[in-house]
């Protein structure tokens, strides 16, 4: 498959790697080095597919652009679009055979797919609750960016991640998230934030941050039959997945653990799995990002209880 890489910051360059020699033309409007200016400028018979590594902004149109001219699309998340334009989107890419995929690079983290095995296997009964932290350190990171320190700030950024994780481990569709708490210790935007779901099951707690000075993720799932435990992923690892069985009516229970040291391992699946979808015509995957934008959206409508 012949790619075009669209933004040459630190994703874009992650995707190019990738990628390797299935890139013919790098698209960015102001890094040195890169081919073309805009994509309009890389000639359609050129690439098959584009690889969309740019602030949220510019995303729908460069989309509907490659879209309808029959060009598959992965697109970093979160992608930010009304209902009305995720529905163009999807009768484009039907129409061209064409995908158009958000990239959600965790559910390819080794310990995730273990653990949705582990849930759909039945191996902790009814799951109850499932707590999620995800924080990184980038505060002054994003502070001192000219488009990143605004709006939301850390919610849309790193909430869009772990929706999506809920989504993958749980299919919790029927479930509606609410702010809880969101603060600007250092940013002018939120930088730390908690949210979760009382509705539907499992119930879900979150916790987002760009004040953990270590990068961390945690992940404890709770059932009838026992509990399963992810500290850190791979990239910032080392990362452990911790089963418990549970011991009635009460007791020590039976704890199984696996601890994984490797480089990050999400990035080339999920190329390989885009381009797995791309041979075969599709699926996309919008209506995920539908899910996570209604989600999103009721989120933001709390941001005026939390502006001081």
């Amino acid at each position: 498959m012949r790619i075009v890489v669209v933004g040459l910051g630190i994703q874009g360059r992650k995707r190019e790697r990738i990628a390797g020699d299935e890139v013919v033309a790098t698209v960015d409007p102001v890094v040195a080095g890169a081919a073309f200016r805009t994509l309009a400028e890389v000639p359609l018979e050129r690439y098959d597919a584009v690889l969309l590594c740019i602030p949220d902004e510019p995303k729908a149109a460069l989309i509907d652009y490659a879209l309808s001219r029959g060009k598959h699309v992965l697109v970093e998340k979160p992608l930010f679009a009304d209902a009305a334009t995720l529905e163009r989107f999807e009768d484009l890419a039907a129409q061209h055979r064409a995908v158009c995929y958000t990239a959600y690079n965790h559910r390819f983290e080794p310990h995730i797919v273990s653990l949705k095995q582990a849930i759909d296997d039945g191996r902790l009964g009814e799951v109850y609750l499932a707590r999620f932290y995800y924080g990184n350190g980038t505060a002054r990171d994003v502070r001192n960016s000219e488009w990143r320190d605004h709006g939301g700030g850390v919610i849309p950024d790193l909430a869009s991640h772990l929706l999506d994780t809920a989504l993958y481990l749980f299919d919790c569709r029927d479930s509606a998230f609410d702010l809880w708490s969101a603060h600007r210790f250092e940013n002018r935007a939120f930088d730390h934030a908690a949210f979760g779901a009382n509705t539907g099951r499992p119930a879900c707690e979150m916790t987002i941050s760009l004040l953990s000075w270590r990068n961390h993720f945690t992940a404890d799932i709770y059932g009838e039959k026992g509990s399963a435990h992810i500290a850190s992923l791979c990239k910032w690892g080392p990362s452990t997945l911790t089963f418990r069985g549970r011991v009635l009516p009460s007791g020590r229970p039976d704890e199984e653990s696996v601890t994984l040291v490797q480089s990050d391992p999400t990035w080339a699946a999920e190329y390989a799995h885009f381009k797995t979808l791309c041979a075969a015509g599709g699926p996309s995957n919008l209506g995920n990002d539908r899910w996570i934008q209604a989600n999103l959206d009721r989120l933001a409508a709390a941001y005026p209880r939390f502006a001081s």
